[in-house]
């Protein structure tokens, strides 16, 4: 495929913008510039069309630009709804009654605009309910990109340590400059899937809160292990630690109401993105009554300050309702729809690699999933580093690419299906896998 208009239109915004991108997490090789999307397709500058499964870092499980979003966000247009910086308004509290009606393990909702705004709320309010200081989070798990968790991501070996660690605390692997080393160190970085880590942390530390996502969606899809989750909501209750599970990629994609029923563990907080308005901007703190209310404290000092002039802004509080209505209809049945659709392409990739004698796991949940160049599923992102081909992995995202199937060209990065994907697209998808490998393996 011919990129050419594309490397001019990076090179040209380059003069005016750092990097050329207003986010360089988009930035990737090939270089490719999207011009519009409907659907479950894409087209770029170029004039090359692909079958997404990119999905936007994962918010369109509708997919793009779904008729009945786009309905409600012109309606709410012409209806001259704007945002008025003053006083309640109906839509923000309709939203939350049926934000809450689709999430019933929480009592109280807030709203924001990212994931970040979110999860950064979340350790605020971890903060002021404890007193404590210290937080947890992941190896390979993303929270966000303000400076409490913007570390520890997809970090080399060298950066570790050289070794796997078990049973204690990762060496802290800063993703940004810019964090003052007193912040830093409040910080404490475990694996996945190691509760006795994050017990030796607990008893080492005044731990504020533990966040994690419920399953690693950031470096492909690493499931917790049985009785993972449980023991951190036991280490939680034991050592006084607020947890928090960071759902802005399986909140509303997992399931209706995110990972945590199909786990059967409630988190104290919890934090939405992505999925809830289909891709447009906006995301949501939910919880505990005894947690939201510290917003409203009457005790200055335990108080939580929520502000942001474009919190519950009403074009994505439209866009918003529109979704969560839509994915609530049983008529549409959209997560048993997407369930078939994953199913069928995991078979799929499956009876491909076997055939092609290539070892591959393939890690799913619902319509997210991972292709692993590896003979199991990965625990946690040690197991990726040493033993997921990752160089193989871009080769083979890289040749899909040029045939029209659009995956982020990076190694380990989570593959999303809509609800907009037809049999035709899967079916179109395993020929151009058939026809990689056969390229790849020559």
């Amino acid at each position: 495929m011919n990129h050419l208009k594309s490397e001019q239109l990076l090179a040209q915004n380059s003069k005016t913008i750092p990097g050329g991108l207003a986010s360089l997490n988009r930035k990737g090789d090939p270089v490719i510039a999207f011009t519009r999307a409907k659907g479950s397709r894409l087209w770029d500058i170029d004039g090359n069309e692909y079958i997404d499964y990119h999905a936007g870092f994962a918010p369109y499980i509708l997919g793009h630009n779904d008729d009945d979003l786009n309905s409600a966000v012109i309606k709410a247009l012409q209806d001259n709804l704007s945002n008025y910086g003053s006083g309640p308004t109906q839509e923000e509290g309709e939203l939350a009654r049926l934000f809450l009606q689709a999430v019933p393990h929480a009592d109280k909702v807030q709203f924001f605009n990212t994931g970040s705004e979110a999860t950064a709320q979340a350790l605020r309010v971890a903060r002021a309910w404890t007193g404590r200081s210290h937080i947890i989070k992941m190896q390979g798990g993303y929270n966000g990109h303000h400076n409490a968790v913007a570390t520890n991501l997809m970090s080399s070996r060298e950066q570790l340590g050289g070794k796997r660690i078990v049973g204690d605390e990762c060496p802290s692997v800063p993703i940004t400059a810019g964090i003052p080393p007193e912040e830093q160190a409040l910080t404490r970085t475990v694996p996945f899937n190691d509760l006795d880590a994050v017990e030796r942390v607990a008893k080492k530390y005044s731990i504020a809160a533990l966040i994690t996502e419920p399953a690693l969606q950031n470096i492909g899809v690493v499931k917790p292990q049985p009785g993972y989750l449980k023991g951190l909501r036991d280490l939680a209750d034991r050592y006084g630690f607020l947890l928090i599970f960071d759902e802005v990629k399986t909140g509303f994609r997992a399931s209706l109401g995110g990972y945590q029923p199909i786990a059967g563990v409630t988190a104290d907080l919890s934090t939405y993105g992505k999925a809830i308005a289909n891709g447009f901007p906006i995301a949501a703190l939910a919880g505990k009554s005894s947690y939201m209310d510290l917003a409203v404290s009457s005790d200055a000092k335990k108080r939580v300050l929520i502000a942001g002039t474009y919190n519950a802004h009403p074009i994505p509080v439209a866009a918003a309702f529109a979704c969560l209505k839509k994915l609530m209809d049983a008529k549409n049945d959209v997560y048993g729809r997407l369930e078939a659709l994953g199913r069928k392409l995991e078979a799929g990739q499956r009876e491909l690699f076997a055939r092609h004698k290539i070892p591959v796991t393939i890690s799913r949940i619902g319509s997210a999933s991972c292709v692993y160049f590896m003979d199991e599923e990965p625990r946690d992102w040690w197991d990726i580093l040493e033993k997921h081909n990752g160089d193989f992995d871009v080769k083979y995202r890289r040749a899909l690419i040029d045939r029209g199937i659009y995956h982020f060209p990076v190694a380990a990065k989570q593959g999303s299906i809509s609800f907009a994907h037809s049999d035709a697209d899967i079916e179109k998808t395993l020929e151009a896998t058939d026809c990689v490998l056969r390229e790849l393996c020559k």
